[in-house]
C-alpha cells in the first residue's frame, strides 16, 4: 500500500446559500443549548436531563455533518439528495430519543424496550459510523465498526478476548441508550467542556490572532540566525495550542513560513519537516492545547489546569531541541540573517494585536490560577470580541464567520468522538479493557520499560491515519492500567500515550503532517518524512523521559523538579549537537564526539545521579574531542560560532 493511501483529510464541501444557513442556524441553537446547560442558564426555565441534553445536542451536531462533508472526497456541488434524507434521518431518530430521553432512564430500556426504540438504536449506530468515516476515513471507520460488533462475536474469541455474547438487539441499544458509548465519555466532554475553548480559538483566528502570532514571531525572532525557522516554530507552537490541529495548522502557518525559510537558504525538504514538527507538537502546547488534553482530565478525574501544568516542561524540551537544530544548521550553513526591513517592529505588532495575546494571559489566570475551566474560555472569547468591536477591527461579517468557524469545529470533532465511543462502549460493557491490561502486564514480565516500548509501539501503529483525538480514546481505555499498576505517574502514562499516538504525522508510511507540508514546499513526502524523523527524534525519547522521571510533568519535590528539568535541557542540547553536526563555541564536528555527544544524551534521559555523572564523563569527552580535531586542522573556534 503506498503511503497516499494512508492518509485523509475530511474535506468539507462549500455549501449552498440554503443549507448554509440551515446549518449556521442549527449549530447557533446547539451553541446556546449547550451554554443553558452549561452554565446553568435556565433559558425560558429549561433544565434538561443529562442524556436528552446530549439527544438534542446530536440533533444540531451530528445531523450537519451529513450537509457540510461529502459521502465522496472528491465530490463537488451541492448537496446531493440522499445527504438531505440522511441529515433529516439523523435529526428525527435523535429527536425521538431525546422525546423519549426519561423512559430510556426510568425504564431501563437499555436492556429491554419497544422495538421502535431498539429501530432507532440502530439507525443511530449506522449514522454514527457514516459521520465518522466522512470525518475521520476508512481507517477509523474500520476500527469503530469492528469494536462495535465485538460484543456480538465476543462468546466464539480465544483467551482474554472471550465474553458473553450479547444480543443484536442488546448491542445496539448499549451503543445509542447507554452512558458508555455514543453518549459516553468523549462527547459529553465535548458538551460540557470543550466546546468553549473551540469557540475561543476560533475567536482568535477571526479576529485576526493568526497573523498577529506570526508577526510578534518574527519581530522576537526574526533578526537572529536562522531567524525564519524559529518563526516558523514559535508561530506553529502558538496557533497549535489553540486550533489543536496538525493539518489546519500547517496549512494555516505554513503558506508563509516555508517559503520564507525557503528564501533565507533553508532547503524545501528541510522547511516543510520544521514546519511538520512545529506544528504536531503545537497540539500539545499550555495553554489551550489540542481537544484531547479536556478528554484526559476527565479520564484521570484531575482538573484541566493539572494537565496544562504538566505539559508545560515536555513541550519545552521538544521546542527546544527544535531551535537548537534549526540555528545550529543556520550556523553551519552560513545562511543568512534577514534585513530588519523586512520584519515588523514589535511595538506596532502589540499595539495592533495585545488583545490576542491579553485574552491567551486571561484565560491561563482563569484556568490555572483560579480553576474556571467552564468559564474560562467563554469570558476569554468575550475579552477578545470585545476588544476587536471596540477597536473597530471586526464588523458583523466576522461576526459570521466566527459562528461559522465554530460550528464547523464543533461538528469535525462531535462526529469522530460519536463513533469512537462506540469503541470505548464495547471495552466497557464487555470488560475486554481490562483484560487486555491483565495480559498485557503477564506479557511484559513486570517489565516496566518493556510494557513502555510495547505500549509505545501499539500508539504509532493506532495513530496511523486516525486522529491524535481517536488514538489516545482508544488506547486509554486498555494501556494506561497495566502502566500504573508498574508504579508509573499516572498523568505521565496518560501523556505518554498521547505523545507516541501523534508521532504518526512525521512518520513514515503515514506522516500526514508531512505530506502537507511538503506539497506546500514543493517537495517530496518521503524525503520530507525521514527529515521530520530526524528533526524531531527528541519526541520519540521525550515520552519515555516523563513516564520514568514524573519530576519532567512537575510531579515531585521542588529541588528533584529542577534537577530533572536542568538535566533534560543538557540532554536535549548534545542529542542536538550530534544530529545537526555542529557544537556551540567549537563549530563543526565529527562523527566520534558526535557519537559521544549521542551517548551522553541518551544517559542523561535515564534519571540517576550514576546516569547523570556517566552522561557528564562522556559530555566532557565529546567536547574535548571535538575540540582537539579543530586544534588538529588548525581551525580555532571565533565568536561567530557561538
Amino acid at each position: 500500500m503506498k503511503p497516499d493511501e494512508f492518509a485523509f483529510e475530511a474535506q468539507e464541501r462549500k455549501l449552498p446559500q440554503f443549507a448554509d444557513a440551515i446549518a449556521m442556524v442549527l449549530g447557533l441553537a446547539g451553541i446556546v443549548v449547550g451554554l443553558n446547560h452549561i452554565l446553568g442558564l435556565r433559558i425560558l426555565g429549561i433544565v434538561l436531563i443529562e442524556n436528552v441534553f446530549l439527544y438534542i445536542e446530536m440533533v444540531l451536531f451530528l445531523s450537519i455533518t451529513f450537509l457540510l462533508y461529502p459521502a465522496r472526497k472528491n465530490h463537488h456541488g451541492g448537496v446531493p439528495w440522499y445527504d438531505w434524507i440522511l441529515f433529516a434521518l439523523c435529526a428525527a431518530t435523535c429527536s425521538y430519543l431525546a422525546w423519549n430521553g426519561e423512559n430510556i432512564v426510568n425504564l431501563g430500556w437499555v436492556y429491554r424496550a419497544p422495538i421502535t426504540m431498539t429501530l432507532a438504536s440502530g439507525i443511530l449506530c449506522i449514522l454514527a459510523l457514516e459521520a465518522v468515516r466522512r470525518v475521520g476515513g476508512p481507517v477509523i471507520l474500520i476500527v469503530c465498526t469492528v469494536f462495535a460488533v465485538f460484543p456480538m462475536i465476543a462468546h466464539v474469541m480465544p483467551g482474554f478476548l472471550w465474553a458473553p455474547q450479547l444480543e443484536i438487539g442488546t448491542v445496539l441499544r448499549e451503543h445509542a441508550l447507554g452512558s458508555d458509548s455514543i453518549l459516553g465519555q468523549p462527547i459529553k466532554v465535548v458538551t460540557t467542556v470543550l466546546m468553549g475553548f473551540l469557540i475561543f480559538g476560533a475567536a482568535l483566528i477571526v479576529t485576526g490572532g493568526g497573523r498577529f502570532f506570526m508577526d510578534i514571531a518574527m519581530a522576537l525572532l526574526g533578526r537572529t540566525r536562522g531567524g525564519t525557522a524559529k518563526v516558523s516554530i514559535m508561530s506553529s507552537a502558538l496557533f497549535g495550542s489553540l486550533s489543536g490541529s496538525v493539518l489546519s495548522n500547517i496549512v494555516t502557518t505554513g503558506r508563509l513560513t516555508i517559503p520564507a525559510m525557503r528564501r533565507a537558504g533553508y532547503p524545501a525538504s528541510y522547511a516543510a519537516a520544521v514546519e511538520a514538527c512545529a506544528s504536531t507538537g503545537g497540539t500539545l502546547m499550555p495553554p489551550v492545547m489540542g481537544a484531547v488534553a479536556f478528554i484526559m482530565a476527565d479520564f484521570l478525574r484531575i482538573s484541566y489546569a493539572e494537565v496544562a501544568i504538566a505539559a508545560i516542561v515536555p513541550s519545552m524540551l521538544f521546542y527546544l531541541a527544535l531551535i537548537l537544530q534549526v540555528d545550529m544548521f543556520a550556523a553551519r550553513n552560513k545562511l543568512q540573517v534577514p534585513p530588519a526591513d523586512d520584519l515588523p517592529d514589535l511595538w506596532e505588532v502589540l499595539a495592533r494585536g495585545w488583545h490576542h495575546l491579553a485574552g491567551l494571559v486571561l484565560l491561563t489566570y482563569l484556568l490555572i490560577g483560579m480553576r474556571l475551566e467552564t468559564y474560562a474560555p467563554y469570558y476569554a472569547t468575550v475579552f477578545v470580541i470585545g476588544v476587536a468591536l471596540l477597536r473597530r477591527q471586526i464588523g458583523l461579517r466576522h461576526l459570521v464567520n466566527l459562528l461559522a468557524e465554530s460550528v464547523r469545529t464543533i461538528v469535525n470533532i462531535f462526529a469522530i468522538l460519536a463513533g469512537i465511543g462506540m469503541v470505548i462502549g464495547a471495552l466497557t460493557f464487555t470488560g475486554i479493557g481490562a483484560a487486555f491490561s491483565r495480559e498485557l502486564i503477564l506479557f511484559g514480565g513486570q517489565n516496566v520499560f518493556l510494557l513502555l516500548v510495547f505500549g509505545a509501539i501499539t500508539s504509532f501503529i493506532l495513530g496511523m491515519g486516525m486522529t491524535i483525538t481517536a488514538c489516545y480514546l482508544l488506547l486509554a481505555t486498555i494501556l494506561p492500567s497495566a502502566l500504573i499498576q508498574q508504579g508509573l505517574d499516572p498523568v505521565a502514562v496518560h501523556l505518554f500515550i498521547l505523545y507516541w499516538g501523534m508521532l504518526s504525522f512525521i512518520t513514515p508510511p503515514v506522516a500526514l503532517g508531512a505530506m502537507a507540508a511538503a506539497s506546500i514546499a514543493g517537495a517530496e513526502t518521503m524525503p520530507v518524512g525521514l527529515k521530520s524523523m530526524r528533526i524531531g527524534a527528541i519526541l520519540f525519547v521525550l515520552p519515555f523521559m516523563f513516564a520514568l522521571s514524573p519530576e519532567l510533568i512537575l510531579h515531585g519535590a521542588f529541588v528533584d523538579c529542577v534537577i530533572a528539568i536542568a538535566t533534560a535541557s543538557i540532554s536535549v542540547l548534545l542529542i542536538s549537537q550530534c544530529l545537526e553536526g555542529w557544537a556551540y563555541r567549537i563549530g563543526v564536528i565529527g562523527a566520534v564526539p558526535r557519537a559521544l555527544f549521542l551517548i551522553a544524551g541518551a544517559t542523561l534521559l535515564y534519571p540517576g545521579v550514576y546516569t547523570d555523572l556517566i552522561g557528564a564523563g562522556f559530555a566532557a569527552l565529546g567536547f574535548g574531542s571535538a575540540w582537539l580535531n579543530r586544534q588538529r586542522s588548525g581551525k580555532l573556534p571565533t565568536l561567530d560560532s557561538a
